[in-house]
């Protein structure tokens, strides 16, 4: 008996001093787990920096304020034939920003559910976006000579895996026909298990390593957020320079932008370019109107017009615009851009729970949502529908501006 009582404090005292090494980890597991819980989820979407590893990159510069020239929201809009309250809109959409941009101009700006101005706020797929532009520079720079080489190419590592002689510009359209479940409401997805990765520590090159493929690469729309980290690892192989400085470099020090990014990472350091840059919202704002300026800003051509203009056009069946059998969306894409149904000079950057930047250049407008929208997965196809109607009439308001 005493013998057995000995083992028993033994295991106890093993069980608490693991804990207490892996302290951190657990309580980012525990964060994490939490993360779009409806108690939580709206603190967190503005406080990653307290919940996961992350980095940040100084602003620098000038900043470019905008000008205010404030005129209200429409009351309500049309959707599938009935109007809709706008209000009601962006209560039940779990609204937490939105601003518009008219021109320089800012036309409205508004901060909900206890949010502020300088709260700096996940992206999620909105992310990829910013990664599709800085890969930009490295392909008018010639650093990445040839979308259709493979991306193993450049990174050995992934041979085996299913991006085996997948061609870059396959990943870059969400077509390598690589598996992988997206789905964030169950626990053993793979979105999921790369966000354990992500709170007890590993690396995501080594979880795009350990994918397969279940399907012919560049005939399907499937969307798969790891092939966004698959691009950066081309990004750092091609380049020779770490993400994060890449990024500032090439993007972040000419934006002009306010407050400082942060990123996500894993334990090793590497950003989560798929999803994990956290901004301020008129930051974003700046991003968006760099894209309906077709790449200028002051003059300076920062993301070259060719690249910015491929991004937003689809180039193929399975990733036009449209229900069709061969993508899993109705949304069209280009290279880490969607692009709406019905589109007139419309595209967008959207991340779960309900992310936008949505640009409208024939409006000469930008219109950055933040939210924390619990109900997003419900019926994701539906919401982005109505979200897209809600923007249509945001921006036709300011026809006479």
């Amino acid at each position: 008996m005493k013998k057995a009582a000995q083992s028993f404090v033994i295991m106890l005292i093993l069980i608490f001093a693991t804990a207490a090494f892996y302290s951190k980890e657990l309580l980012q597991l525990y964060h994490t787990i939490r993360l779009f819980h409806a108690d939580v989820i709206v603190h967190n979407f503005s406080n990653m920096k307290s919940i996961a590893p992350t980095k940040t990159i100084k602003r620098s510069g000038v900043i470019d304020d905008w000008g205010r020239r404030p005129y209200p929201l429409p009351k309500q809009f049309s959707y599938n034939g009935k109007l809709v309250s706008t209000q009601e809109w962006l209560e039940e959409s779990g609204t937490t920003a939105l601003i518009v941009i008219k021109g320089d101009d800012i036309t409205f700006e508004h901060y909900y559910q206890d949010t502020a101005e300088y709260d700096q706020r996940v992206s999620w797929s909105v992310a990829k976006s910013f990664l599709s532009a800085i890969f930009g520079v490295a392909v008018s720079e010639g650093q990445i000579s040839e979308l259709n080489a493979p991306v193993t190419d450049y990174v050995p590592s992934l041979m085996g895996s299913g991006y085996e002689n997948v061609s870059i510009k396959n990943v870059l359209q969400m077509s390598s026909g690589v598996y992988f479940d997206e789905d964030y409401g169950d626990f053993f997805s793979d979105i999921n298990r790369l966000g354990r990765v992500m709170a007890l520590g590993g690396s995501f090159d080594d979880f795009a390593a350990s994918l397969t493929s279940n399907r012919l690469q560049g005939t399907y729309l499937h969307y798969v957020s790891i092939d966004t980290h698959v691009l950066g690892m081309v990004l750092r192989a091609a380049t020779g320079v770490p993400i994060t400085d890449y990024f500032e470099k090439k993007l972040w020090s000419k934006l002009n932008t306010e407050r400082d990014a942060i990123y996500i990472t894993d334990s090793t350091g590497e950003p989560m370019v798929l999803g994990g840059l956290n901004l301020i919202s008129r930051d974003y704002a700046r991003f968006g109107k760099l894209y309906r300026d077709h790449g200028r800003l002051n003059g300076v051509q920062i993301i070259s017009e060719q690249w910015i203009e491929e991004s937003i056009t689809p180039d193929a069946p399975h990733l036009m615009p449209g229900k069709r059998d061969s993508a899993s969306t109705k949304l069209g894409y280009g290279y880490q851009w969607w692009i709406p149904e019905q589109a007139d000079e419309e595209f967008s950057a959207i991340g779960i729970y309900g992310q936008y930047i949505y640009v409208n250049r024939k409006a000469d407008v930008v219109i950055v949502k933040n939210s924390a929208d619990i109900d997003f997965l419900k019926n994701e196809s539906e919401i982005m529908d109505y979200t897209f109607a809600a923007f249509r009439a945001i921006a036709e308001s300011l026809s006479g501006l």
